[in-house]
């Protein structure tokens, strides 16, 4: 299994924990991590934007990556949500393990 951390922002808690309850409860993603307190800083329309936001973190499989974007895509109230991905390049054979246990799609 290939996992990947995935950032995305969004406006407010509120809505992250809408988002990441979603990942978890569809077994898309295996840990959403969400942060407050996160300032952006971005060209957006032409114009330089500055808002407040929180940061989610999640874990999951490579292979969930477009299914995760499509369910963001359909409860982020961003008409371009900040969705990318990095590879874990390490994690411990216990936390992977964890990881490829919990983000299954098919449960039987």
């Amino acid at each position: 299994m290939e996992g990947i951390v995935v950032f995305i922002t969004a406006p407010n808690e509120e809505e992250a924990v809408r988002i990441a309850r979603a990942l978890v409860e569809s077994s898309i993603a295996g840990c959403v991590n969400i942060i407050r307190g996160l300032r952006s800083i971005y060209r957006w329309q032409g114009k330089i934007e500055d808002d407040s936001e929180v940061l989610m973190v999640i874990k999951t499989r490579k292979s969930l990556f477009g299914s995760l974007s499509q369910k963001v895509k359909e409860l982020h109230s961003y008409s371009v949500p900040e969705i990318i991905a990095l590879p874990i390049v390490e994690g411990s054979a216990d936390y992977m393990r964890w990881l490829e246990e919990v983000t299954v799609i098919d449960r039987a």
